[in-house]
């Protein structure tokens, strides 16, 4: 348990309101007992349409999702819903956010949130029409492999296609940027300011952990497109979003990417639904795994000595970046190993190159322990990170040790035994290469947009 746990918890969390300007600067206002919150959201910042119904919706909708950052503070046994009251469907909603979301926070702070209660008035769906322009599809853009493979084939399909970039720091994230500018599409943006006091969570003695951002920026981005007159919000989750640990709080099992999940998707639409219509919400990834999207970013050399998805190139504090990838974290080795099927080696080796450690991962004996983790090792969860499931990385342990340049490879001849002598099911790669699942992909996208 972690010692933060050790703060008294509050007894209400209350949804208090929010205010949208013509500029597009979403103001959220929340209370903690006597304690008040308020969040600023720039989305703005590329100019758009913030007035009219359709976009007074989908800000309501920011503002349910964004409260989670608040609630968990000090993570109370009741929450009170906005004055205009809640669905239905938003109510149950926003408990599966609240315990699916924050399982994670749960398990690392040691708060238990089962029993919580979500009070407010009965609202009855109103749904407002969207004023979008057909076929103008808005990427949420990370300058990750999975949103990269998502750019480059909407573009070859829709002529208007525009990217999504959220930051929570005041400095642009290099990463980001420099892929951006490679695909050479517009950029739609909007900055998060957090209250500052959330900020200072170890020094004021708050709760503190992981929260369900994909899910707040899922809400800004529909917010963003409405504005600029876009129909459609395509997200870049895989089908191994969807798995979690083996690891349980709340009741629920732990998924470190459960807003960038199947669960989370469906409730998503089905409360936008009853929001607003002509508005569509989708992953385009979400019927496909980790080791499909590997692949086909493998043919998108353009972008191999710009891409990241180490996260510490991510930190909200601009100095304690990174300039390149870290080379030792679950992130760096799962990216070496669903890549490395596909990529020369001394391809790999260049992209790694510049950590601080210069080395590849699957050529650091340190990380053994790590990779064992990604492939299911006896005694040890699937990491609390943004990783493949652990079937796929099996499999890619199979391919890459399969592949000429690695031949003598000691790092992989020991993972392929752990895979062997494990007895855990390997996947075949035809399998993992084809659609899978279910998904909510527009029956006006074909198949070889995404198969």
């Amino acid at each position: 348990m972690s010692a933060s746990a050790d703060r008294d918890r509050a007894q209400v969390f209350e949804y208090v309101g929010f205010d949208l300007s013509p500029a597009g600067l979403l103001t959220c206002h929340y209370r903690l007992d006597a304690e008040v919150f308020a969040e600023e959201i720039d989305c703005g910042v590329s100019g758009g349409r913030f007035a009219g119904a359709d976009v007074e919706a989908a800000a309501r909708l920011v503002f349910l999702l964004a409260g989670v950052s608040y609630y968990k503070t000090a993570a109370p046994p009741l929450i009170v819903g906005p004055a205009g009251g809640l669905t239905s469907r938003e109510r149950d909603f926003l408990l599966e956010v609240y315990l699916s979301g924050l399982a994670e926070f749960s398990l690392t702070s040691g708060t238990d949130l089962r029993g919580l209660r979500i009070e407010a008035p009965t609202r009855q769906p109103a749904p407002v029409p969207a004023a979008v322009g057909p076929g103008r599809p808005l990427i949420p853009f990370g300058g990750g492999i999975d949103s990269i493979v998502v750019v480059e084939q909407h573009r070859e399909h829709f002529s208007d296609c525009a990217l999504f970039v959220v930051n929570s720091s005041d400095v642009d994230f290099e990463p980001i940027e420099s892929t951006a500018a490679i695909t050479g599409l517009p950029v739609l943006r909007a900055r998060r300011h957090l209250d500052r006091k959330v900020l200072e969570s170890r020094a004021r003695g708050y709760l503190n952990g992981h929260v369900p951002v994909t899910g707040i920026i899922s809400a800004v981005g529909l917010l963003v497109a409405l504005a600029h007159g876009r129909d459609r919000l395509v997200m870049s989750n895989e089908l191994s979003a969807s798995e979690p640990t083996r690891m349980s709080a709340n009741g629920v099992l732990v998924n470190h990417q459960w807003s960038k999940g199947y669960d989370f998707e469906s409730s998503l639409r089905s409360v936008l639904e009853e929001s607003v219509t002509g508005l569509d919400y989708y992953s385009a990834l979400r019927p496909y795994s980790e080791l499909w999207v590997g692949a086909r970013f493998a043919e998108l050399r353009q972008y191999h000595s710009a891409f990241r998805s180490c996260n510490k190139a991510f930190f909200i504090d601009a100095t304690s970046r990174l300039p390149s990838w870290c080379g030792e974290c679950d992130k760096c080795c799962f990216i070496d190993l669903i890549l490395a099927p596909f990529l020369d080696v001394a391809e790999l080796r260049a992209i790694f190159r510049r950590s601080p450690r210069g080395l590849e991962p699957l050529e650091n004996p340190e990380l053994e322990g790590r990779f064992r983790s990604l492939l299911g090792a006896p005694g040890r969860s699937k990491p609390l990170e943004c990783v493949g499931d652990e079937g796929e990385c099996r499999r890619a342990v199979r391919m890459a040790a399969a592949r000429p340049d690695r031949t003598g490879s000691a790092m992989l001849g020991r993972l392929l035994d752990h895979v062997t002598g494990s007895g855990l099911d390997v996947p075949e790669t035809a399998t993992l290469l084809s659609r899978q699942g279910p998904h909510f992909l527009p029956e006006t996208l074909t198949d070889d947009l995404v198969g």
